[in-house]
């Protein structure tokens, strides 16, 4: 059967790479990107583009109803800094954006749903290294709070009404193509940038702060391996530990230099974004995604540093 994809929030740091590798491999006709934000000319234009705000339910359900989609990608979302701003919208947002798709997918009859979820569940009182798939799990922040909600409502809606949710647990992505959205792994992006334009990059992380990262490529490779597996095979309804790599700063400033010798690290004290990066995991057992649906990372960090310096290099 062919497939009608929606992906909602299609402009932001994961959508534009993950719209681009669905059309890629179903044809852009049958790949709907829907955003709130007008996109750039190119990706508007190169195949079916629709406005939306997630929570305008009435609206939704026009466009479920034109493109009759057999598979729903949602990744808007205000995410862990930017969500601290306005916790009242990040709520609002998160959840009931969340609970709009899956009951127009019960409506509907849409096969298949994908919703990421974060290592923003885990919390103050989670195990901090290998961080294992059931755990003590206590956010802290809104965006947290969001996704652990939002991986009970999906579970629930799996259990009661049969529904095929899936979703992963990212950790912090890293890319090249589009802006990140607002998160506390943002420094890992910022600093290629300004590594090249400045030769210095001034985080806003300390030194010590180890955290679980993931090069995009991995991350959509990884997205679309879970849905394309058989249904039967997955025991995670809520979503799926998945990891790649961890680094603090001072780790990544280094293997920079190998390629920028004279790059250099300062720290701006006393910012709001160290706190929640105190509160995550440093690293990630993603051992039920390897048994499940055979993941597998690509990229290690010089890998992930070589490509990111290459691609914003002819940027």
């Amino acid at each position: 059967m062919k497939e009608h994809i929606l992906v909602i929030g299609a402009n932001g740091q994961i959508g534009t790479e993950l719209v681009s590798a669905l059309r890629d491999s179903h044809g852009s006709s049958a790949v709907v990107a829907c955003d709130i934000r007008r996109p750039d000319y190119d990706f508007e234009h190169a195949g079916p583009f629709e406005f939306v705000n997630v929570l305008e339910k009435d609206k939704l359900h026009g466009i479920f109803a034109k493109y009759k989609p057999t598979t729903v990608y949602l990744l808007a979302a205000l995410l862990s800094a930017t969500g601290e701003q306005n916790p009242k919208l990040a709520w609002d947002l998160n959840m009931n954006g969340l609970l709009n798709i899956l009951d127009l997918a019960l409506e509907t009859g849409v096969k298949k749903v994908y919703w990421p979820s974060s290592i923003a569940v885990f919390g103050p009182n989670s195990p901090k290294t290998n961080t294992g798939q059931y755990c003590v799990m206590d956010p802290n922040t809104v965006y947290g709070i969001s996704k652990l909600a939002g991986e009970r409502w999906c579970e629930y809606y799996h259990q009661k009404y049969k529904l095929d949710v899936r979703s992963l647990r990212y950790p912090g992505l890293i890319s090249w193509k589009a802006a990140p959205g607002g998160g506390t792994t943002d420094y890992a992006i910022h600093i290629f940038h300004d590594a090249l334009m400045k030769g210095s990059y001034n985080s806003f992380l300390n030194a010590a702060s180890r955290l679980p990262m993931m090069y995009m490529d991995d991350a959509i490779r990884g997205t679309i391996e879970l849905m394309e597996a058989p249904s039967a095979s997955l025991r995670i309804r809520s979503s799926y530990n998945i990891s790649s790599m961890d680094f603090t700063p001072v780790e990544l400033a280094d293997e920079i230099r190998k390629h920028i010798p004279d790059f250099k690290l300062n720290y701006i004290e006393h910012d709001t974004r160290q706190a929640i990066a105190d509160s995550w995991p440093q690293s990630i057992d993603d051992s039920y995604a390897r048994q499940d649906w055979n993941w597998k990372q690509q990229f290690d960090m010089p890998e992930m540093v070589k490509t990111m310096l290459a691609h914003l290099s002819k940027k």
